[in-house]
């Protein structure tokens, strides 16, 4: 009896650790799951640069006026035209528009108005602003080299700029994306855009923070456009903070600064 008491005794304590163990390999592989899914959740957005544009070397605005509630701008160089198309727009497989080059017009923290002409008309409430005006690829890129924008600090009255001086702040303006996309074309990749004056990124340096939808952010330091993929269709809302070396946000106007956009499938393509 004593000898079967023993055996059952051993017997017991060997589907105890087994029940263990198995318990252990369960919860471990649970927890293994349950990472993958949490960091696929986090990572559900990629950001990539933008492959080379083509370029306008000599394009410059060499100016702007604004009097009598209308802007005028000059530009200067043979290689860039308001309203033509950039070649390689159709190989962008972005967001592009049909009226061509533009101008992107900022007014402090309010979303850019896109302009195919040097002089139009255009309501600046009286006050002090900071203005942004850069020359834009048909598909929304901004052009980037010295002379390519005019930053300033202005203080209008009734419709004119009656004082005026350059921006002296490091700032990040925001540009793209923007309003609505439609269609695969449009929504599969949107190309984020944005502005430095008088800052420029590095490694070891300034960076600009990119949070999108509060899920996720990304930290670069290369000044170029990048695409955005993995957006879902409805209202997305991106939050651009510029950063000094240490990793703070800089203590300049309009930082941070954040656009809500909309990604809307085409009926046709979902037929």
């Amino acid at each position: 009896m004593k000898t079967h008491q023993f055996f059952f005794s051993i017997l017991a304590i060997v589907f105890f650790f087994a029940a263990c163990s198995n318990d252990n390999q369960n919860n471990a592989a649970n927890d293994k799951a349950q990472e993958t899914e949490t960091t696929e959740a986090v990572q559900k957005y990629t950001l990539t640069p933008f492959e080379p544009s083509y370029d306008f070397p000599d394009a410059k605005l060499e100016s702007m006026t604004y009097k009598d509630g209308k802007f005028t701008f000059t530009l200067s160089g043979e290689s860039y035209k308001l309203g033509a198309q950039t070649p390689d727009a159709p190989q962008k497989m972005c967001a592009n528009s049909a009226k061509g080059q533009h101008i992107h017009l900022i007014i402090d923290n309010q979303p850019y108005v896109a302009k195919y002409t040097n002089e139009f008309e255009y309501d600046v409430p009286d006050g002090e602003h900071y203005i942004l005006a850069f020359i834009s690829r048909s598909y929304h890129e901004s052009i980037k080299h010295n002379g390519a924008s005019i930053a300033k600090k202005v203080t209008v009255k009734d419709g004119s700029i009656v004082e005026e001086e350059p921006i002296t702040e490091q700032m990040v303006f925001y540009s793209r994306p923007k309003g609505k996309y439609v269609g695969k074309a449009e929504t599969d990749r949107v190309m984020l855009d944005f502005y430095l004056v008088n800052v420029g990124l590095s490694a070891n340096g300034n960076k600009v923070k990119v949070s999108i939808n509060g899920e996720q952010e990304f930290v670069v330091d290369s000044w170029q456009p990048y695409y955005i993929e993995g957006l879902p269709m409805g209202d997305n809302k991106i939050e651009l903070t510029l950063l000094d070396k240490d990793g703070n946000p800089v203590a300049s106007p309009l930082n941070p600064v954040e656009r809500v956009f909309t990604l809307v499938a085409d009926p046709a393509e979902t037929q």
